[in-house]
């Protein structure tokens, strides 16, 4: 009888959160079975497998509702009709009406964080003055007003529940991850982001059905609460029942940070499934930025700089590679093309039967060709970075979305400093990414949408104007610079080949409407295609070299945290009449084209890049590829992981046929790979 009374008391509290963990805990367990048949999961579990992920992934779900009941408690612990008595309903009033005041007409902390905040706040204030004015001065109405309140409350519970398991299964058919870094990137990015989801899914059907879902459940949930608002908890039983939760809240966080040491297998698709996607997108969020010396192994600077100065020629006490060459150089006008998510896999090269890369097949076989590169990441910056600075990956966010990443030692300046013109030519809006910033701070002329008259613009999408826009623009910008006598460099990212897949209709055999992934791979091809036909025309092409490479794989998922073959990408050097066809099968990195290139030209500099020309004699083979917590470093077919925790991983790397590889874990280290892979990583993270 007494428990009955205990929990009569507290039934306020209890029955939403039941009923909410219940529903939250369904949805979990059919969120894994979906992502589990997914075509990204490439891997067969075993039973055991199975009943560790859906058990401790219901662990981990059930301390998130934990830890997310915290809005619903907010909400009712100050449900009650005492705070509408004089005097404390006018102070609350004038209080919110203040507040209200303030972020509505001075600069406050939410102005500087910008994007949608201080509209999202404003809206929130106007909306809790109003509403609590009603009731303060309207009393028959404040009952009702809970009531709705209340409903409205657990409404948005279970559209955001449904909306975010909706939303992790089309994350995962993306990247085959849960929520990571990438979704803290695109965030950030909301206008390109949203735009994106609008473009690529039938957004208006899929949220009406979600909207009216959602209100169905929200009503088989309250359906039996009609009497729930007769009576309030008193004051003592409000502080009680939060005194429980804040304790049962306390226990989740610990348990959710313990169940992390479950998913550090391996398999990475055990771990993800295991693990909860909120969980997953708040840690990718406060580790956004992570220093190498608090996270990784870490050997002695001086140690350190010994090992790169012997591995990059340097010497002290500037710590620079002297490069001279006998012969003069030659300063040839150079384009380089970053193609968005181009996989070496898409092209008949490497074993692609789908001919949707017919130009790039072509100019490939009149080329130097890098058949053995591989992308520094996963992440469009990561290529950026990579043939700008030419310096292995940093643990986190990559320099290019980094504080104080100005005037850093670049391919620009190399450039800049034989008197070249230096741009950068993006077809979306560059403050994405950071990359005005960056590429303004190092010298760049910065050349995006916003340089475009409507008539230039045929085709566009949120990403920014089709390709072959960006190339008919490039063209124009060329002729100017030709026209100058000065020899130019520009640096064009492309944006096509990027979910949602939509080009001009009537270009190539793939329709625009199927937003395949194929079709905006062929689309971009086409305009590379017709970019180079018009440069054949233009006086300046017979002195211009043209440097075409990916900025990174168009999947990342795989079994293992650093899938290889999910990096390898597809990089030439072309210029008829200068540059003869051959073919590089040594392993390369994509930090190593620009000094490559440098070195054909017969270039003389102090250089500060980690990335070499590999036909110097000195050049030791080797590849960095990183995610943005795991650090690879893969030289004498040995892969090394580091990793945060101070945990360090070595693989024998074997290759298969169609750059298939498999990971067999070393038990040994071979301790002069690891010191050369911590030393690399570990600098570079200092010196940025």
């Amino acid at each position: 009888m007494k428990n009955n009374n205990v929990l009569e008391k507290y039934r306020f509290f209890l029955n939403p959160f039941f009923k909410l963990t219940c529903f939250y805990l369904i949805i979990g367990l059919i969120t894994r079975v979906v992502l589990l048949s997914n075509q990204q999961t490439q891997f067969n579990f075993s039973c055991t497998d199975l009943l560790q992920i859906f058990f401790l992934g219901a662990i981990n779900d059930f301390c998130i509702s934990i830890i997310g009941f915290f809005f619903l408690w907010l909400c009712l612990v100050f449900m009650s009709r005492s705070k509408y008595k004089s005097p404390w309903g006018y102070i609350i009033f004038a209080l919110i009406g203040v507040a209200l005041a303030y972020v509505c007409l001075f600069n406050t902390v939410f102005d500087e964080y910008g994007s949608a905040v201080p509209k999202i706040v404003k809206g929130l204030l106007a909306y809790k003055f109003i509403s609590f004015g009603l009731r303060l001065f309207i009393p028959k109405i404040r009952d009702t007003w809970s009531k709705i309140c209340y409903g409205l409350v657990i409404f948005i519970y279970v559209g955001a529940i449904l909306f975010i398991a909706i939303g992790e299964y089309f994350f995962w058919d993306e990247f085959g991850v849960r929520y990571n870094f990438i979704a803290v990137d695109y965030l950030i990015y909301t206008n390109e982001v949203i735009g994106n989801i609008r473009e690529s899914y039938p957004i208006v059907p899929l949220f009406s059905v979600l909207f009216v879902l959602a209100g169905a459940i929200t009503y088989f949930l309250l359906r039996k609460e009609k009497d729930m608002f007769v009576t309030y908890p008193s004051f003592k039983n409000k502080v009680i029942a939060s005194i429980i939760y804040f304790l049962l809240a306390i226990s989740a966080y610990v348990t959710l940070q313990f169940d992390t040491r479950f998913q550090d297998r391996e398999n990475v698709f055990y771990n993800d499934l295991q693990a909860n996607g909120i969980h997953r997108f708040c840690v990718a969020f406060t580790n956004s930025e992570l220093c190498y010396s608090d996270f990784y192994v870490t050997i002695p600077k001086d140690e350190a700089v010994h090992i790169l100065n012997n591995l990059y020629g340097r010497i002290a006490p500037n710590n620079v590679q002297q490069i001279r060459d006998s012969l003069p150089e030659i300063r040839k006008n150079i384009i380089l093309i970053t193609v968005e998510s181009l996989s070496a896999s898409n092209l008949r090269r490497y074993g692609n039967d789908d001919n949707i890369t017919p130009n790039i097949d072509s100019l490939i076989n009149e080329s130097l060709v890098f058949d053995e590169m591989y992308a520094t990441g996963n992440r469009t910056v990561r290529g950026l970075e990579a043939v700008t600075l030419c310096l292995p990956p940093c643990p986190g966010g990559s320099v290019i979305k980094r504080a104080d990443n100005a005037d850093l030692f670049s391919t620009g300046k190399v450039l800049k400093d034989r008197g070249y013109s230096v741009q950068y030519l993006y077809g979306g809006d560059s403050y994405f990414d950071n990359m005005k910033s960056f590429f303004g701070g190092n010298g760049y002329q910065v050349i995006d949408k916003n340089n475009f008259t409507k008539n230039e613009i045929t085709f566009s999408n949120i990403w920014g104007v089709c390709d072959e826009d960006m190339f008919r623009k490039a063209i124009k910008i060329f002729n100017q610079d030709a026209e100058s006598g000065k020899p130019f460099f520009g640096h064009i990212m492309t944006v096509s080949n990027h979910r949602p897949f939509t080009y001009p209709d009537g270009r190539i055999d793939i329709p625009p409407t199927i937003k395949s992934r194929k079709g905006g791979i062929k689309y971009t091809d086409y305009a590379i295609g017709m970019f180079i036909k018009e440069a054949r025309k233009q006086p300046w092409f017979n002195n211009t070299v043209f440097v075409v490479v990916a900025d990174h794989c168009a999947s990342s998922a795989g079994k293992t945290e650093i899938p290889l073959d999910k990096y390898h990408i597809p990089a030439f050097i072309y210029a008829p009449g200068f540059i003869k066809p051959r073919k590089i099968n040594t392993l390369v990195s994509q930090i190593d084209l620009m000094p490559t290139l440098f070195g054909l030209l017969h270039f003389s500099y102090d250089s500060e890049f980690y990335g070499k020309d590999v036909f110097m004699s000195d050049y030791q083979s080797r590849a960095f590829v990183a995610t943005y917590q795991n650090l690879g470093y893969w030289k004498n077919d040995i892969l090394t992981i580091l990793s945060p925790v101070r945990k360090v991983e070595q693989f024998l790397v074997k290759k298969h046929e169609n750059h298939q590889f498999e990971l067999e874990r070393v038990n040994q280290f071979d301790s002069v790979l690891l010191k050369q892979a911590v030393a690399n990583f570990e600098i570079t993270d200092h010196r940025k």
